[in-house]
């Protein structure tokens, strides 16, 4: 009689991003890369550590854009090419849209019931966006409420962890609070379900921080890189583009002429550096910068070096699903069948802990 194997389960992860169009470098480094290294990260015996679900959170882009949609459409078709050009494998993640699984809906307003006005009213990003988009009337339900859908994203996959830079640790907490909510209140386990992926002491277990690499990456202006600021570097601009952008980049102020020496440890350049050149080249452009042996542009030449390379293999990606739309689509369809299968095992068994069900 051979020795029965005992397959470890794999750890559910639940990550999404909202269409703002095509990603620049800080939505793949701070995000998209790390979401392929744990949809590639394995066991000893070599099956796969995490459970993945991405999603394009096109819901989530009406809180504050539900007045003028034209480029809705086009801005998830973009945010798709660049998900699957940035690594991520229909084979080993569920990729797909948010608003084609309607459990995303049905559980929010679950949630919704159950949320105090209050929680919804301290959160900080909530008057912050609310001051930085004066611009635009944020004053509705949907953009009070963005958290609760937030949980309902998480929680409707029952996810153990959510990848998140240590900047946004605290937007999980929210959820978890939620999710504590839900379980007092409703505290019947559905414990006819463990057969079908959840087999805890509670409905809506409270996801965990999975925290991951987020390193600084400036813009071309030396703030932030953002869309809102002008200042990105696309994942999908040309080699000219790159270059040109990045020939623009601010550098150290107190380095004003070619032969200033320059301190990298305050030139928004040599952040990029960090991240995307050899530990040699850094230590080159180092020593060429302290002592003005090399400058500034010949530094952003290196510089555009080492991201035009980076991203070759991604650009070579995406021009291949650019050819082939109809590829993309059936890999969104079939995350999305993915999605409502796994969703409706948490509805099942939310449905039935509060008293919905006739079963």
């Amino acid at each position: 009689m051979s020795e029965q194997t005992t397959i470890p389960a794999r750890r559910r992860v639940l990550s999404g991003m909202r269409p703002t169009g095509r990603l620049h470098l800080g939505n793949y480094m701070g995000a998209l890369k790390n979401w392929v290294d744990l949809q590639n990260e394995a066991l000893e015996n070599g099956t796969p550590k995490y459970e993945c679900f991405y999603f394009i959170a096109d819901y989530h882009a009406l809180t504050t854009d539900y007045a003028d949609t034209g480029e809705l459409r086009e801005n998830v078709r973009q945010v798709a090419l660049d998900f699957l050009a940035g690594g991520l494998d229909p084979k080993r993640s569920t990729i797909f849209l948010q608003s084609e699984v309607q459990a995303h809906f049905v559980l929010n307003s679950l949630l919704e019931m159950i949320t105090p006005l209050s929680w919804l009213e301290r959160v900080p990003t909530y008057k912050d966006q609310q001051e930085q988009l004066k611009e635009k009337d944020l004053a509705t339900i949907g953009f009070l409420g963005y958290p609760v859908l937030q949980s309902a994203d998480i929680l409707v996959y029952q996810a153990e962890f959510v990848p998140v830079g240590i900047d946004q640790a605290a937007h999980v907490e929210i959820t978890r609070e939620i999710a504590r909510r839900f379980n007092h209140l409703y505290p019947k386990v559905a414990k006819s379900f463990p057969a079908q992926g959840h087999s805890g002491d509670s409905v809506l277990p409270e996801p965990k921080v999975l925290l991951t690499p987020s390193p600084k990456l400036p813009g071309t202006d030396g703030r932030k890189m953002s869309k809102s600021y002008g200042n990105t570097i696309l994942m999908s601009d040309p080699e000219p583009e790159i270059r040109a952008k990045l020939k623009t980049m601010v550098t150290d102020p107190a380095r004003v002429r070619r032969t200033d020496p320059g301190n990298p440890d305050v030139c928004p350049v040599f952040d990029l550096h960090k991240v995307f050149s050899t530990d040699e080249k850094q230590a080159e452009v180092r020593a060429g910068c302290t002592t003005a042996g090399i400058g500034c542009i010949q530094c952003k030449g290196w510089l555009a070096d080492a991201v035009v390379k980076e991203l070759a293999p991604i650009q070579e990606r995406r021009r291949y699903f650019e050819a082939n739309p109809d590829e993309v689509d059936a890999i969104l369809d079939d995350g999305a069948f993915r999605a409502n299968g796994r969703a409706a095992v948490t509805m099942r068994q939310v449905f039935s802990a509060v008293g919905l069900s006739r079963r």
